[in-house]
């Protein structure tokens, strides 16, 4: 069960890198929505013993961050009619290699935290930090609005990750509420990221800049 655990996560990280190498976005939302069919895995392998409601939470996940948000994201981006990010404030090979360092730092860090016995031999915890942080780079180096929506997914897909640690703690309505926030949330951002588009005739966040003229 934690080999299968881990092979998931290991490939989780891998599509973080993937994610920040490559300029197409709708690469990048495939590729987000992959990363979440994956994620609807962990709550059964990381707690069988909860059938049920872990059995709900993996059918929410795989609904929302599969299926239900990559295609509102797509249809906003065929709406815009934008295919790559151009230019990232931070080139593709140096978003990989920043990437990679963070998700070291993650796996070193991780190995220094006092964590429970049944979590020690698994990756949830350097895989969520690794996430988090691939998803700040996201956010912050990445200049068209979709983009960087796309970065606001991935960091919660590595808060995702970490919330599995504390089901036992926390109900698992929480995680319920907290992927339907998601696609409410990027619901309303898709539709601003429309009107920037009709305003602007733009996706690049930097011509708001105009609007404090």
């Amino acid at each position: 069960m934690i080999s299968l655990l881990n092979a998931i996560l290991v490939v989780v990280l891998a599509m973080n890198l993937f994610a920040l190498g490559t300029s197409r976005i709708v690469a990048v939302i495939r590729t987000v929505a992959a990363q979440g069919v994956l994620l609807s895995f962990i709550p059964l392998l990381v707690h069988p013993q909860h059938g049920p409601s872990m059995l709900l939470i993996a059918v929410a996940t795989i609904l929302l961050k599969g299926f239900a948000i990559p295609g509102i994201m797509i249809r906003a981006l065929r709406d815009a009619q934008i295919k790559r990010e151009v230019e990232p404030l931070i080139g593709l090979l140096p978003s990989i290699m920043l990437g990679a360092l963070t998700t070291g730092a993650a796996l070193l860090f991780a190995d220094q935290l006092p964590l429970a016995p049944q979590h020690t031999g698994t990756l949830l915890v350097p895989a969520s930090i690794a996430t988090v942080l691939v998803g700040f780079i996201l956010l912050t180096t990445r200049y068209k609005a979709l983009s960087q929506v796309v970065g606001y997914l991935v960091l919660e897909n590595g808060i995702f990750i970490f919330g599995m640690l504390l089901v036992e703690v926390m109900p698992f309505v929480v995680e319920m509420g907290v992927l339907l926030d998601l696609f409410v949330g990027i619901f309303v951002i898709c539709i601003i990221v429309n009107h920037i588009n009709q305003a602007f005739s733009s996706m690049d966040t930097r011509q708001l800049a105009a609007l404090q003229e």
